[in-house]
């Protein structure tokens, strides 16, 4: 098996399961216990906020554990429109994911206004857009990615944050796609409180090689927010609930692994390298392969290639049919194929949108997989186009 689609998920590290063991048979205590067990938990729970903590350049008070990034996106959002109510605009990008975007969808059904920035053609933000926009005085928060789980596509953070500071409007950054990939600095070390310009931060551990169910949400010493969850002391009366022990506990080895691959460049010069190797296989191998994003400021492991006049999802059955895992650049909608809403933001040409596909490596990934995959890839399309020619 040939797994490409490390952006939907990735493999559990051995060193992060074997982590997990003794909390979900031995040492099973509830860490609001005070025995002896309980406290076991509550110091395996503590030690993990230090660890994820660490990955993202914060402090361990910031960390509060959800179940995922969906959740730390939700509970960002809300928490923060919830405690300013004389509020009601919040501005976005075009590009988000539907953990953001639904929440949104939602926010506006209710009488919100939500402002989207558009992107370019290599999904690039709008910075005039946005700085324009962020002039509002009744913005409650800026919400962007900042990386694109379709493209890779890396927003300017910094940048973003300097914008939103100026204005002084909060941001919440989707951080799923990035945590792991490249280096993240929530607070910086000695910094004056409030100096940072991220105000919340949301992450999930099955996308750098911790479970599935248990993510983070940074937030800001000081600020201004409200729990999505309420109902016990957790997590500092933050989020209600018995903690994932488990779970935390591998979030925690995976983001200390995450940690010290990054300190290693050769580490993700090596996941590029294999993603620009596919990429350009492709594009020598295949006629009227595109690529999606921009390829110049984009994470290591993720390209997007449209192969024009053809359809995602046969393209992707017949790789699994040869033990390749790679996703679609579109979405199944009420019965038909459609590009998603990230290739329309950038104005991608449908025929190439239709057939576009990513793939997104992994450290477990090798030469032999790329080798492999660019040995089957034109077969495929050969093969389709006879079927299906070109429109």
């Amino acid at each position: 098996m040939i797994y490409l689609d490390n952006n939907a998920t990735t493999r559990m590290h051995t060193e992060v399961f074997d982590a997990m063991k003794p909390f979900l048979i031995g040492q099973f205590g509830n860490p609001s216990s005070v025995h002896r067990l309980g406290q076991e938990a509550r110091q395996a729970v503590e030690q993990a906020r230090y660890q994820v903590a660490a990955l993202l350049g914060g402090a361990a008070a910031e960390i509060v554990f959800t179940s995922g990034g969906t959740e730390a996106d939700i509970a960002a959002i809300m928490g923060t429109v919830a405690a300013r109510p004389d509020k009601r605009t919040i501005v976005t990008s075009a590009v988000e994911h539907s953990a953001v975007r639904e929440t949104l969808h939602h926010l506006a059904r209710t009488g919100w206004k939500i402002v989207e920035i558009p992107v370019d053609n290599l999904g690039r933000l709008d910075f005039n857009a946005l700085a324009e926009a962020l002039k509002d005085p009744t913005v409650a928060l800026l919400t962007v990615m900042w990386a694109n789980n379709e493209t890779g596509v890396l927003f300017d953070v910094p940048a973003i944050g300097a914008l939103a500071k100026k204005q002084g409007v909060p941001l919440h950054v989707d951080a799923v796609q990035a945590a792991g990939k490249i280096p993240i600095q929530f607070s910086p070390s000695g910094a004056l409180r409030g100096e940072s310009p991220i105000d919340l931060l949301a992450i999930s551990a099955h996308k750098f090689h911790g479970p599935k169910g248990v993510g983070a949400l940074a937030i800001r010493r000081g600020f201004r927010w409200q729990p999505l969850f309420r109902g016990g002391p957790q997590e500092h009366e933050r989020r209600g609930g018995t903690e994932n022990v488990a779970g935390i506990v591998g979030m925690g080895v995976a983001a200390a692994m995450a940690a010290k691959a990054l300190s290693n460049p050769q580490h993700t010069a090596e996941v590029a390298r294999l993603r620009d190797q596919l990429e350009s296989g492709i594009r020598a191998a295949i006629t009227d392969a595109h690529i999606n994003g921009d390829p110049a400021n984009r994470v290591c492991n993720t390209t997007n290639i449209g192969f024009a006049g053809l359809e995602a999802e046969a393209i992707l059955l017949l790789l699994s049919q040869h033990d390749i895992c790679a996703s679609a650049g579109a979405a199944c909608s009420s019965g038909s194929l459609e590009p998603s809403h990230v290739l329309r933001a950038m104005h991608i040409p449908e025929r190439v949108a239709h057939g576009a596909i990513r793939f997104s490596l992994s450290g477990y990934n090798t030469r032999a997989d790329v080798e492999e995959a660019l040995h089957v890839l034109p077969e495929i399309m050969e093969r389709l186009r006879r079927v299906l020619p070109v429109a």
